[in-house]
């Protein structure tokens, strides 16, 4: 099964993936797709406020976040982990549950970077928005740090957080029923 869809101009076709006996989605994999990147990140850009950084939680939406800091001329980006590294002077954190991630995990930011959030305005970016706790987590580390959050952008609204007016997007993604038809 498969889903086509046009992302600001951009056609791709995503396989539909069973999450549940329940509900399936539709599967937006950015990586290895240089093209797709580029392109949404120029798109994203147009549509963004005035920002000092831009902020993405860990894995799949680094390149994205990678491509518009380049595109934009940003020396830096930062990001969020899933865990503690070893190389980090201490940590800001805060768990999250997603629909594509099983069970709790806890995002965390490093108090260096903490340091450069604090009184700046963060742009907050990630591949696809759907239940939003990703994104909560992720301001709950920008305010924590004393940044102020610009605005919060996703190439993708999956689900009803196509109906969400706080979070900039390209394209809206349904979630399918278990036999792959979209939902209403």
């Amino acid at each position: 099964m498969t889903y086509d869809i046009d992302i600001a101009g951009m056609k791709r076709t995503l396989p539909v993936c069973k999450v549940s006996d329940e509900f399936s989605i539709g599967a937006f994999v950015m990586f290895g797709d240089v093209e797709l990147t580029i392109h949404c990140a120029a798109e994203l850009l147009k549509r963004a406020p005035e920002y000092d950084y831009i902020l993405a939680p860990e894995a799949k939406a680094i390149p994205l976040l990678y491509e518009m800091a380049r595109q934009s001329g940003a020396e830096r980006y930062l990001v969020t982990r899933k865990k503690a590294k070893a190389y980090m002077t201490g940590v800001f954190e805060v768990d999250v549950e997603s629909i594509t991630t099983e069970g709790v995990q806890t995002l965390v930011i490093d108090t260096e970077d903490a340091k450069l959030i604090h009184g700046k305005r963060i742009l907050i970016v990630d591949d696809v928005i759907s239940t939003g706790e990703s994104l909560r987590a992720t301001e709950t580390l920008v305010e924590r740090a004393g940044g102020i959050v610009a605005a919060r952008m996703a190439v993708l609204a999956e689900g009803a957080a196509k109906n969400r007016t706080d979070i900039i997007t390209l394209a809206a993604l349904p979630l399918f029923n278990a036999d792959g038809t979209p939902k209403e």
